[in-house]
């Protein structure tokens, strides 16, 4: 992997990193979403110190070129936060109904006090 390549792949790792780091303060990202995107700033830190490791994982697994390696990587990232994204849905919307049968009690019991009035 030529140098260049290597510098941007840097670079862009380290934008990220402020960027994610600037959500988190702000108050913009939650922790269980910026994990995700610290995880895959890494990766690219790695393979931006360790070029040679993405080919030796190429021969490892099989693939015959560099691009199909990286595709499904990515393939496998995009998934994964799929899922992570479908699991705190799924979480939030039963918070969701829970409080919609909490505030049709609260406001049944309100008008039952109206009633007495």
């Amino acid at each position: 992997m030529e140098n260049n390549l290597r510098l941007a792949i840097f670079l862009v790792a380290l934008v990220l990193l402020l960027f994610v780091m600037y959500l988190l303060r702000k108050g913009r990202l939650p922790i269980k979403f910026a994990l995700l995107w610290f995880t895959a700033i890494l990766l690219l830190l790695i393979v931006a110190i360790l070029p040679d490791m993405l080919l030796w994982l190429m021969n490892l697994v099989g693939f015959v070129t560099l691009s199909n390696l990286i595709i499904g990587i990515l393939f496998v990232i995009l998934i994964f936060i799929t899922i992570s994204l479908t699991v705190i849905i799924s979480g939030q919307r039963e918070k969701i109904r829970i409080l919609i049968q909490e505030v049709s009690i609260l406001k049944e019991e309100v008008d039952n006090l109206e009633n007495r009035k």
